[in-house]
This record gives C-alpha cells, sequence and structure tokens, in this order.
C-alpha cells in the first residue's frame, strides 16, 4: 500500500476501502468463492485484464506445489510431465462481458439491461464475489447486476469514480477514485486493481 500511495498519493482517500476489498475477495477465495466481473466499454476491458491478472501468473510464476503435481499425475498417470512444470496456480474469475453469444442473444430477446444480471442467474454461488466496474456508478446494466447480486446473496464490489454514483448506496464496499472525468477515473482504476491482484496473488501464492 506504502508504493501505491507513494506513486498515487490522490488514492489516500480510498487506503481503507482498497484494503478491505483486497480482505474480502482473499476471504472468499480461501472459502472456494469466485470472482465475477462486469462492466461497460473501457471497464469492461478492465474486467478482461483482471481475470487475466488473477487466472495466471501476474507478479509471480505461481508454479505447482509437488503436492498438486502428485494429486494430478494419480488421476492421469498419462499427463505430460512437462505440463506440470509450465502451468500455473490460478484464482478463480470470470469476465461476464465476455459472453458475446449469450449478451447479443440476451439483449435480442429480452432486456439489454439485464444483460450480466442473467448471467448471475447461472453462475452466483455462496461466497462469491461480483466487482463491478463503472465511472459513474450509474451504468444500467452493471446497477442492475449488482441488485441482482445482492438479491442472490452474494457480496458487491464498486470500483467507480468520486461520486460512488447509484452503486456506492448498495455496495458493500465502493472503492471511489478520487477524479469525475472518465478518462482520469480509468487512469486511477488500473493501479487500484493491480494493486489488488497483488495482494491476493502475494498472500495464495508467496506464503
Amino acid at each position: 500500500m506504502k508504493e501505491l500511495l507513494k506513486r498515487y498519493p490522490n488514492l489516500v482517500s480510498c487506503k481503507e476501502d482498497i484494503e478491505k476489498t483486497a480482505n474480502i475477495l482473499i476471504e472468499s477465495y480461501k472459502k472456494g468463492g469466485k470472482l465475477l466481473l462486469c462492466g461497460n466499454g473501457g471497464s469492461s476491458a478492465d474486467c478482461d485484464h483482471i481475470v487475466g491478472e488473477l487466472m495466471k501468473g501476474f507478479m509471480s510464476k505461481r508454479s505447482l506445489t509437488e503436492e498438486k503435481k502428485r494429486e494430478m499425475i494419480s488421476n492421469a498417470d498419462y499427463i505430460n510431465l512437462q505440463w506440470l512444470d509450465e502451468l500455473q496456480g490460478a484464482l478463480p474469475a470470470i469476465s461476464l462481458t465476455a459472453q458475446s453469444a449469450l449478451n447479443t442473444a440476451f439483449c435480442n430477446d429480452v432486456n439489454p439491461e439485464l444483460l450480466y444480471a442473467q448471467q448471475l442467474m447461472g453462475l452466483a454461488s455462496k461466497g462469491d464475489i461480483l466487482f463491478c466496474i463503472s465511472t459513474s456508478g450509474n451504468s444500467k446494466n452493471v446497477y442492475a447486476a449488482a441488485v441482482v447480486g445482492k438479491a442472490l446473496g452474494i457480496k458487491v464490489i464498486a470500483l467507480t469514480g468520486q461520486s460512488g454514483g447509484k452503486l456506492k448506496e448498495i455496495a458493500d464496499v465502493c472503492i471511489c477514485a478520487p477524479e469525475t472525468e472518465t478518462y482520469k477515473i480509468q487512469e486511477l482504476h488500473l493501479p487500484i486493481y493491480h494493486y489488488l491482484c497483488a495482494e491476493i496473488e502475494k498472500y495464495f501464492f508467496e506464503n
């Protein structure tokens, strides 16, 4: 956190919420939960980016433990042993924005406002976390997902701009990047979620 605030001192106003979010995510993963992410435009790209940092090595190689290798060999003794040296530990994360066939079908057939919420009906389980990214905090489809997520009993984390918008009213934690212009908010979102990914990775793969 010290390095993050040294590089981005204006994030001091978010310090408590960033640390709280890291702890919530770690606790979810400890209990077998997964992370579901949604956002639009640049925030959609951020969702994919976060998935990339969690599902493979980010700052650590995340080599498989010898115990994990033995388990996999016992299940399939014909597995290529080199693969076991190249595969990495992963933390389950799904970008709801990436499901183009489902999303376009639901938008066309039912209601575009509920395209992310619909995915929660099939993917969300108790103990999961919904991570909502919206610079305004008011994106209709993201807000609908947050409401449905709460209705399904999962925790909701929001990453927004300064005001927090409607998401701030219902999220368990809302990290409000202290800017009001979209591109400036997005410039702060990246170091925030990089910090979160690094902290989670450190907990699970560097202890």
